[in-house]
């Protein structure tokens, strides 16, 4: 499967206006702590993929997630391979990283509230030393890449952004390009 994600930088606020008049459903709002690791075995930078460990609290509820995420496939979105799966332990997981020569490399934090939106998430992110954004994706079969980027675009605009706005750096590399 892969993930199809647009991502502009935008104030929440006229967002929100316009989910609710295009009658989306607010779902939840997460805090997200997110650990990326360096590999021993080549660079992920160089090859961009990423191996992470998301830690999401909503409600007084944890969990952990671990994710591989592989290099763009296209230059109209964020496309990407992903591969997620649930962890009972992500300490343990970084322990195990850790073993193996895997180091952490930079840890995002944020808070995202998620909406739906037809076949759509719509998430509002607040990022630690970024600011705010807009996502708006969808998982999608390697056939339906086109038409699920179309959409994302369609929506996009509904909401009164504007698709060419759109930033493909995710945000490890948005805050690892701030501290330079």
């Amino acid at each position: 499967m892969y993930e199809v994600e647009l991502k502009v930088r935008a104030s929440h606020d006229a967002v929100r206006d316009r989910l609710a008049a295009l009658d989306a459903e607010a779902v939840e709002t997460v805090v997200q702590v997110d650990t990326y690791y360096d590999a021993p075995h080549r660079d992920f930078a160089a090859t961009d993929e990423a191996l992470r460990i998301r830690r999401e609290s909503h409600e007084g509820d944890e969990t952990a997630r671990v994710t591989y995420k592989g290099p763009l496939v296209e230059d109209a979105s964020k496309t990407r391979r992903e591969v997620e799966t649930g962890v009972d332990d992500g300490d343990r997981l970084d322990d195990i990283f850790e073993a193996l020569g895997f180091s952490p490399a930079a840890v995002v934090e944020k808070e995202r509230e998620r909406y739906a939106l037809g076949d759509y998430t719509v998430t509002l992110d607040t990022i630690a030393d970024l600011g705010e954004f807009v996502e708006i994706e969808r998982e999608a079969p390697e056939s339906d890449l086109d038409s699920a980027r179309d959409g994302a675009i369609e929506h996009l605009r509904e909401l009164g952004l504007d698709p060419d706005d759109q930033i493909r750096t995710s945000y490890l590399g948005l805050l690892l390009n701030s501290s330079q």
